[in-house]
């Protein structure tokens, strides 16, 4: 007789999903597929991921897994209906929830307690966690309309002062030759090729080197106020820290915090990946139900 009692956890991008075996006693197996995002992918593409990348990861373990919480981006109604559907071809003994990547930051940065949850990466994204639902979001927009202080929108702002003749000549210089850019290039890339925001996210290696500079720390701060004007003060509760998940939070922390209190706010924790922090949030659920 087979023991059905380990969870499976996804934490999952569009470009990457990250997953965890775990157990009661201890985390068995953490493996990597390709990114799994229903707006973007049909059911046959989904399951061909789990099939072909996921499965073959997971021997011997598939017939352990009870429970599967899957987090992702796009992963709301009823889009989300494609992925749970693909999850129960392949473990039909499994329960599947299939919820948005935001209540998984939310779970992993707040637990059970009321807190400002953000995603701070290549986008960005905020709610207000209730300790058990998201009571409050504010749409992000997408990195044209907002995104406020993601790495899209950090890369979009660079590269408009390139254009514009606002960097000093010598860092222009450095951007445009590192790049391999030209104007006709990046016009090209960000409104022609697909995946504009990650090509304008990939420019923030070199926001870092440059962090000192007083014009690239002046846009550091500028792009971070925004982001707290914006989508975290119309949640009327200064009285929450702001928790972050996400690479861009943890590489401009001190930029971040010092925009935070600026505006009367509180730093929480930052957390650069949320799925060891999701899979602790079920655990504890599942020894209380024990």
């Amino acid at each position: 007789m087979r023991t059905v009692n380990c969870i499976l956890i996804a934490d999952s991008g569009s470009t990457k999903t990250d997953w965890l075996l775990t157990s009661q006693a201890h985390d068995i197996l953490e493996v990597h597929t390709a990114g799994i995002n229903p707006v973007r992918d049909s059911q046959d593409v989904i399951f061909r991921i789990l099939s072909e990348q996921l499965m073959p990861q997971l021997m011997p373990h598939v017939a352990s897994v009870g429970s599967i919480f899957f987090y992702g981006s796009g992963c709301v109604e009823p889009f989300s209906d494609s992925v749970r559907e693909a999850l129960g071809r392949h473990f039909p003994e499994a329960t599947a929830a299939v919820e948005s990547d935001l209540l998984g930051a939310a779970r992993a940065l707040c637990g059970h307690q009321p807190g400002i949850a953000c995603i701070l990466g290549t986008g960005s994204n905020t709610c207000y966690f209730d300790g058990s639902h998201i009571a409050l979001h504010t749409p992000p927009l997408g990195y044209i309309l907002g995104d406020e202080g993601s790495g899209a929108t950090l890369g979009r702002t660079l590269l408009n002062r390139l254009l514009k003749g606002a960097l000093p000549q010598q860092m222009k210089d450095e951007l445009m030759t590192r790049y391999n850019l030209t104007p006709a290039s990046i016009l090209d890339r960000v409104y022609k090729q697909p995946q504009a925001n990650v090509f304008l996210a990939s420019l923030v290696p070199f926001i870092t080197e440059h962090r000192s500079h007083p014009q690239i720390r002046r846009m550091l701060h500028e792009a971070f106020t925004d982001f707290v004007v914006r989508n975290i003060l119309p949640y009327g509760h200064p009285e929450l820290p702001l928790h972050f998940v996400g690479s861009i939070a943890a590489i401009y922390r001190e930029e971040l915090q010092a925009a935070i209190e600026e505006q009367g706010l509180r730093m929480g924790r930052i957390v650069q990946k949320p799925l060891h922090a999701i899979a602790q949030y079920h655990s504890t659920l599942h020894e209380a139900a024990v």
